[in-house]
């Protein structure tokens, strides 16, 4: 299993810094048996100029923010302290490039009452790209993204993640890479933990928001595209669009920016080195690194 702590690790939990080997929680929370919860999954990288920068703070503990209200969990905590204690998490465990995840999660609680307040932690850890560097053999998912009715799906919450979990080993299980699901209405929605983009014809489509996750990579992948000046279209997509596509790939903070093989039977035709997703995988490594590299 990966290693996430070790003895000298420290996370921020609730205004201190604490050991993560020493840090405990009550076992009657509401997260941890009904996943009333929510999270963020943020990078920090070392910059060329050796400093640690932390890509998009801001938007991530915005959206944390706006999950926790969403989800009715109280927060009391302002975005500029949840950054500056993320940096120092990051200079404790002496990590320039790691994976950061915020957790507010509820106290003792085993109704369905409201609570009067919520915990935070923030830990860090060393972390690859989620979905590795390879194109990806993906499956389209017999388990579908849950109606947007009974959730609130632009809030990154814990237990909409058992869905993710049940789509992405059901895929390994069965020899691929990664699963796509599709909506209630049989569009294509988004992976286990990332968003989805596909190239045709020199434009770029994405799905359209309400059905998924509004992810910021996936909008900074849209802000890319406009700089390049490509042209990305939100839409309603079939599965039969995407097996008609010229490439593919899949984004997202753990993932970054990642092609697909194939989806199903259908092997993507254009070699992914001439793909406009290539090209976006190039900027955004040098947009979080702020390395400066051309891509034309």
């Amino acid at each position: 299993m990966p290693t996430y702590y070790n003895q000298d690790t420290i996370l921020y939990y609730n205004g201190e810094y604490l050991k993560a080997a020493e840090a405990k929680t009550d076992l009657y929370s509401q997260t941890l048996h009904y996943g009333y919860g929510v999270f963020e999954g943020i990078r920090s990288y070392r910059t060329e100029s050796g400093e640690t920068r932390i890509f998009k703070a801001v938007e991530h503990y915005e959206r944390l923010k706006a999950s926790a209200e969403a989800l009715n969990l109280p927060y009391s905590w302002s975005t500029d302290e949840l950054i500056e204690a993320t940096y120092e998490v990051l200079k404790r465990n002496d990590l320039q490039n790691a994976y950061i995840r915020p957790l507010v999660f509820a106290p003792a609680n085993m109704g369905f009452n409201p609570n009067t307040e919520s915990n935070i932690v923030i830990a860090v850890w060393e972390m690859g790209l989620f979905l590795g560097e390879k194109n990806l053999r993906v499956m389209t998912s017999p388990w579908q993204r849950p109606n947007p009715l009974g959730f609130k799906i632009q809030a990154k919450a814990t237990g909409h993640y058992v869905n993710s979990i049940l789509a992405s080993q059901d895929a390994k299980a069965k020899g691929f890479d990664e699963a796509l699901l599709l909506d209630m209405s049989g569009h294509v929605a988004e992976g286990p933990g990332a968003n989805m983009f596909f190239e045709k014809d020199g434009i770029v489509y994405t799905p359209s928001l309400g059905n998924i996750l509004p992810g910021i990579t996936r909008a900074t992948v849209i802000e890319m595209c406009e700089e390049l000046g490509i042209k990305v279209e939100e839409k309603k997509i079939t599965p039969a669009e995407l097996r008609s596509a010229d490439s593919a790939f899949f984004c997202g903070t753990a993932a970054e920016v990642v092609g697909f093989e194939s989806i199903d039977d259908y092997i993507f035709p254009q070699p992914w080195e001439n793909s406009i997703g290539k090209k976006l995988q190039k900027l955004y490594k040098a947009k979080v690194t702020e390395a400066g590299v051309a891509v034309s």
